[in-house]
């Protein structure tokens, strides 16, 4: 009996929106603490304990490394959304759940039993969801915007994007804290942190992504996820679970 941890990245129809799917399953028959990490996502979560008991929640993007206690036996299923999804698909804001969140109707998106035997099922039904949900025509500004940060991974200034997109920074900053809470200049450090993930799982303890130096390297990965680098990618006892997730996932493709 053991932890379980499975992720999965999304159709070409909906990456737009979607960065990647996650479950993590605990058959061990106790309680595991666990750390999440800062990365830039906004999260769905549909959480079964049983049949008869499970809820579904948001949460917001994360600033700082949050614990959480994964119980026994529960079965965790998770979107993790790219922040075009925020607007287009939820229609609403989230910065009243920065670094936490809030639970939302059990009969949002109409999961069924079906759907949560297992996290390719899961995949298939938010998929449908996607494709079939009717949105308005995204701005073409905040599309391109969005294409230049993922494509940087979060590597890029907000004077080149206020550049490359024709939007000013102080409207780009002000949609973003209207949006998601925080400045489009924080969500670029928070996105280049979650995109060391992928480096710092296979020991790669350089700095990438226009860190300064070394030093900024260890400085940034410590304000994020409270430990240094070397530590972040040993992993032990596989207590982040991005790390973890993250060497499961096929290679990321640029949007």
């Amino acid at each position: 009996m053991k932890l379980t941890i499975q992720s999965l990245l999304p159709e070409d129809s909906i990456s737009h929106f979607v960065h990647s799917f996650w479950m993590v399953e605990n058959k061990t028959g106790n309680d595991i603490p666990g750390t999440v990490l800062p990365n830039g996502m906004m999260d769905m979560t549909l959480m079964k304990i049983n049949d008869e008991n499970w809820e579904m929640s948001i949460r917001g993007l994360d600033t700082v490394a949050s614990q959480v206690n994964i119980v026994k036996d529960v079965r965790i299923f998770s979107v993790g959304f790219k922040l075009l999804a925020v607007e287009y698909l939820f229609g609403d804001s989230i910065k009243d759940v920065l670094n936490g969140g809030k639970t939302i109707p059990n009969n949002f998106w109409q999961f069924e039993e079906m759907d949560t035997q297992s996290l390719e099922n899961f995949q298939k039904k938010v998929t449908h969801k996607i494709n079939a949900f009717s949105t308005k025509p995204i701005d073409d500004r905040k599309k391109k915007l969005f294409e230049l940060i993922y494509a940087s991974q979060g590597a890029i200034t907000v004077k080149e994007l206020s550049e490359k997109v024709f939007w000013s920074s102080r409207q780009i900053n002000r949609y973003f804290n209207q949006q998601f809470g925080i400045s489009l200049k924080e969500y670029c450090k928070i996105l280049r942190f979650g995109s060391s993930f992928k480096d710092l799982s296979e020991g790669r303890l350089f700095p990438e992504l226009n860190f300064t130096d070394q030093n900024h390297f260890i400085k940034e990965i410590k304000k994020y996820s409270g430990v240094t680098p070397k530590e972040l990618s040993k992993n032990r006892d596989e207590r982040f679970m991005d790390i973890t997730a993250i060497k499961k996932l096929p290679p990321q493709k640029n949007d």
